[in-house]
This record gives C-alpha cells, structure tokens and sequence, in this order.
C-alpha cells in the first residue's frame, strides 16, 4: 500500500496481515505514517496504490458490513459535554441497534459503572479514554482499531487502559492494531510488533524476533569521572561505543562478562573514578536506536 500527499510519501509501499485475536503494534516516532496508514485501513484515506482487505473483502461494495465489523478509539475523542457516561454509550449503540443489556455489559467491562451519571465533561483524562474505548467495544467488533490511545495520560491511567485491553484479549478473538510511541506499551500489549519509520516498515516480529534479528548483544551503560584518554574500541568484544556526553557513554558488546573486567581495569589504569554503571540485555528501544539512527521521541 502507498499514500502520498503532495511532495509527502506518509506510507510507502507496506504489506502485512492481522490474524484474529493476535494484537499488532505499529510502533514509531510522529510523522512515521502510523495514523495515515490506520486511516487509511479505517476507509478514511484511499490508497494511491495496493488494496486493503478487511475479513478478506474489500472496502468497495462492502462499507456497510465492514464498519459493523469495526472498532476505533483515537488518540482524543469528543463527545457531547454535558451527556452522562451512560447517556453515551446508549446513544452510540442506538446506531447499532442494540439493546440496554449492551450498554450495561460495556459499562463493567470499562469500569466506568460507578460513573454512569457523571457528565463527559466531569470526566478524567483516563476515564474519557475509557469510555471512548467502551464506545469502540459496543458492536463487539473483529478488529479494533487504537490510534495512540494512551498519549497524554498519567502512568495509572496508562496501565488501567493496558489492563481493560488485555483482559479483552482473554475474552474475546478480537483482533487489535495499535500505534503507539511508547516502547513499553507496544511490549506489554502486544503479540507482534511492526516498527515504522517515515512511512516504511523497518522491521517486524515478536520482540525475541526482532532482538534477535536486529539486536546487536548486549549493553553497558556508564559514567566517569573525566573523559578517557585510551578508545574503548580496543576492549575485547565491543562492537560499538556511544557518548551522550565526555564522560557518558554506552557500550555495545558481544558479552558483558567478557568486556565489563577491562573496562573497570581501563578505569583503575587511568585513575579515573565509576560513577555510574549499568548492564543488560538489548531492549526494544536499544533495537529502535540501530535501526533507525535516534531515539523515538526525537
């Protein structure tokens, strides 16, 4: 598939799949594409070039059943102020035809039961996602669709979102794309992840997948008190070194237990002074970084 406005290629030639009740991330930075291309599925953008099929049709010829098999919660949704929480979800299921039973059923799933009178306008940033969310389950939708829903919300309200999801995910075979820009949320949530930039996939599996296909070992994280007069280049296994700073750097190795004896004898040897060091595992972020030259927030 491929979207171009103007001068602007926002999605440039993807391919993928979503499988019932797998739950996909579309990870990257702003201006990736990611809400281009989630339009584009939604059948609010046409693709200039390729087809989207959605339960193995078409959008042509088929809107009416399609946006009935649908569920989409943006990043910000706006609904009428001074209706309740309750007043909402039944008037967004009216359009569905469905019963009063529905909206007390989506009620204790997004746990707003206790809210149900409360005016949208009285509502927390968190608990407006959730009803946007509730407003999203009402169809009991095959695919939902999640444009960055969490952006903006505190830590709780973030997690409270993670867990309504992921207990949707034990109880029903909806599908779910989700973009997103933060790292922990796509590895929390998700089964697969695609990490998108500037308008093209750069790469795509389970975490374990993609940390072992675009991992790069292993990571010692460090501080000194003054720069080094030596290159860290030249201890064993280090296949790239990074400084934020003179005396804060980042190094990339084959094995911790193989470089980190050198480098604290590297430290002793300079009458330099450790005052910070850490070590892991490559993480989503790291895999991120050497993919594409920057973090995700830059």
């Amino acid at each position: 598939m491929k979207k171009t406005f103007r001068s602007l290629t926002a999605v440039d030639e993807v391919s993928f799949r979503v499988h019932a009740g797998e739950y996909l991330a579309l990870l990257g930075p702003n201006g990736a594409g990611k809400t281009t291309l989630i339009e584009m599925i939604e059948g609010i953008q046409k693709e200039d070039s390729g087809e989207i099929r959605i339960l193995g049709k078409p959008w042509k010829g088929n809107e009416e059943q399609l946006h009935r098999a649908m569920g989409i919660s943006l990043q910000e949704t706006h609904f009428i102020d001074r209706n309740s929480v309750e007043e909402t979800l039944t008037l967004f299921a009216s359009f569905y035809g469905l019963s009063k039973a529905r909206t007390e059923e989506v009620l204790q799933v997004i746990g707003l039961e206790p809210k149900r009178r409360t005016y949208v306008n009285h509502l927390s940033g968190g608990q407006r996602q959730k009803l946007a969310l509730g407003v999203a389950l009402l169809n009991n939708p095959k695919i939902l669709l999640l444009d960055e829903p969490t952006t903006g919300l505190d830590p709780v309200a973030r997690r409270e979102i993670w867990m309504l999801l992921e207990n949707l995910k034990q109880t029903s075979n909806t599908a779910m794309i989700l973009t997103t820009h933060y790292m922990e949320e796509a590895q929390y949530l998700c089964d697969r992840i695609i990490i998108m930039h500037r308008g093209r996939f750069l790469a795509e599996g389970t975490l374990p997948e993609l940390i072992k296909n675009y991992g790069e070992g292993e990571i010692i994280l460090f501080k000194v008190n003054k720069p080094f007069r030596e290159s860290l280049n030249k201890l064993p296994a280090v296949t790239k070194v990074f400084w934020d700073e003179p005396t804060r750097g980042k190094l990339v190795v084959q094995d911790i237990t193989k470089t980190l004896p050198h480098l604290l004898a590297l430290i002793e040897k300079e009458n330099n002074k450790l005052l910070e060091l850490e070590s892991r595992k490559v993480t989503l972020e790291d895999l991120f970084i050497a993919l594409t030259g920057k973090a995700l927030n830059e």
